[in-house]
């Protein structure tokens, strides 16, 4: 099978996941693979095809993503400000800058730390919600006193 097939099929299968996903972050590799379809046609060479489909796929993670995820239209006060942010909530993993969950009214949430150079939370430790990004609410560690 011709390579450019290949990565054709590739972009189209990570297009599709892309579709039930909501994070944004299959489509990159999409666009990897979809450029490394049309380059196939100059080169059949996957030694040449693989390196520039994974540098293609890191540089558009690293600098697409966060494009990709802004909302120009989305306003400083949702529903969900009101409702959520200010509360105490517990971690239910532990929650870095890059994954965590909490659970607030019996529900489950993606969480973040709202500052990168903060401490890892340790899982149960009750934490402050102060602002959500969609479904990932960022939170910082509430002291005893329930202030930072």
């Amino acid at each position: 099978m011709s390579a450019w097939i290949v990565f054709l099929i590739i972009a189209v299968i990570f297009f599709i996941i892309e579709i039930y996903t909501p994070t944004m972050f299959f489509l990159n590799f999409s666009l990897a693979a979809a450029i490394c379809s049309a380059l196939a046609t100059a080169t059949e060479n996957y030694n040449i095809l693989i390196p520039i489909f994974v540098a293609l796929s890191v540089v558009f993670l690293l600098f697409l993503r966060p494009l990709f995820n802004l909302n120009p239209k989305k306003s400083a006060e949702s529903s969900l400000d009101s409702q959520y942010i200010g509360k105490q909530a517990v971690a239910i993993t532990n929650i870095s800058p890059f994954s965590g969950r909490i659970t607030i009214y019996d529900e489950d949430w993606e969480a973040r730390l709202a500052d990168e150079r903060a401490t890892e939370i340790q899982k149960g430790e009750k934490v402050k919600i102060l602002r959500h990004d969609d479904l990932t609410m960022y939170v910082e560690k509430m002291t005893t006193k329930g202030k930072k």
